[in-house]
């Protein structure tokens, strides 16, 4: 029975092999900010207000003139193909059925024309962003760009947090790189994983990063995949070329990977349309801290000019609301809905999502709370130090 998002996780790491179920599930180095993300959120407590009228619980928020049907959607994914064929039509369906945004990754396995058009068979509504990442070749991004005004993404997400990857040591241990090579231990590995290898043999070809190109099934070399697995990028890309974008994008412009309030700060007055407070689930700093005990010093260095959302860590219905009560105006699941895809295909995605929402609303009664505007910093236990040492 999985009745959370931690019991498709269990499920997923049964029947996916070691190596991609370390890559989804892994951080950086020692994994200190994988782990501060999930620890600070669960010592930040909510303080319940009683006798309040929470007949409608409505769980619903507006983005950009937008309907989501709860403060939450699905985060940028990279290499989901490799959990699943197709993992990138997978979770667009499921979003789309849950009426919650889904944001494609540069490094997805299915063309994003494709994953548009996946998206709106389930939800004429379907809300879609393209999460960007800018190369050392800028005609990459500028290709990627240009589709996804024609396709109709609502909103573009710069991934401003890697600058070089971060050191994800279960992936070297596990040799996990382009071009793939297996090794005595990998073969074994897929050998008692038949469900998984069954899948990906059937699919016929490994999955690639098939958006580089503008051309379908054009041709992007061996060393253009890898760096982009490797999360190779363009570091001389600095805020005074943000403009560069403005001119070939004219919808909603986020930065996503804002740890800083000065950064925060900058956005807003630079002209920025959102920001995501992220550190990358854990997987590019690890010497950064969670998301959620830097949420408030962004919240107030924006003062309102913007949208804040947030990532990393977050599992359950009432981490969103704490987040919330933070004041962002919404929070992304990533691996939760990559462990459903793994344990279900868009059933399960499906599932993680609807029990997401269901925590939610249940949380927003059990707290006070009436609509998600209601929630509020009164919902927050005063800071407090957690065993670790951080305030949180």
């Amino acid at each position: 029975m999985k009745l959370n998002a931690n019991d498709h996780r269990r499920h997923a790491g049964r029947r996916l092999p070691r190596f991609v179920f370390d890559y989804v599930d892994g951080g950086a180095e020692d994994e200190r900010c994988l782990r501060r993300n999930c620890e600070d959120l669960a010592a930040r407590h909510l303080l319940p207000q009683v006798l309040r009228d929470t007949r409608k619980a409505d769980t619903a928020i507006t983005v950009f003139g937008q309907r989501w049907a709860m403060p939450a959607g699905i985060a940028p994914i990279g290499f989901s193909g490799l959990v699943r064929p197709h993992g990138d039509l997978l979770l667009a369906r499921a979003a789309a059925a849950e009426g919650v945004p889904f944001v494609l990754s540069t490094a997805s396995n299915d063309r994003l024309e494709a994953v548009r058009a996946a998206g709106l068979e389930r939800n004429p509504q379907a809300q879609q962003w393209l999460q960007l990442y800018v190369m050392s070749d800028r005609a990459i991004a500028e290709q990627l760009v240009r589709r996804a005004r024609r396709a109709g993404f609502g909103a573009l997400v710069l991934t401003v947090d890697v600058a070089v990857s971060g050191l994800r040591e279960r992936d070297v241990r596990n040799g996990f790189k382009l071009p793939f090579r297996f090794t005595p231990s990998t073969l074994l590995d897929l050998a008692t994983h038949p469900a998984w290898s069954l899948s990906m043999a059937m699919q016929g070809r490994s999955p690639s990063f098939v958006n580089l190109s503008e051309a379908e099934g054009g041709g992007d070399s061996a060393q253009l995949q890898a760096a982009l697995l490797a999360r190779s990028m363009d570091r001389s890309l600095v805020w005074e070329q943000l403009d560069w974008l403005r001119r070939l994008w004219d919808g909603p412009l986020l930065l996503k990977g804002v740890l800083h309030p000065g950064d925060a700060e900058r956005a807003a007055r630079s002209g920025i349309d959102g920001i995501v407070v992220s550190n990358h689930g854990g997987r590019q700093l690890d010497a950064a801290p969670s998301t959620i005990s830097v949420l408030p010093r962004i919240i107030d260095a924006v003062a309102g000019r913007l949208p804040v959302f947030v990532d990393s860590g977050f599992r359950r219905g009432s981490d969103v609301v704490k987040a919330l009560a933070c004041g962002a105006t919404a929070a992304f699941v990533g691996r939760a809905a990559v462990w459903g895809m793994a344990s279900g295909a868009e059933a399960g995605c499906r599932s993680v999502l609807a029990t997401l929402r269901d925590e939610v609303a249940r949380t927003m009664i059990l707290i006070g709370a009436d609509t998600s505007a209601d929630v509020c910093a009164a919902h927050l236990q005063p800071h407090s130090t957690s065993p670790g040492g951080s305030l949180v």
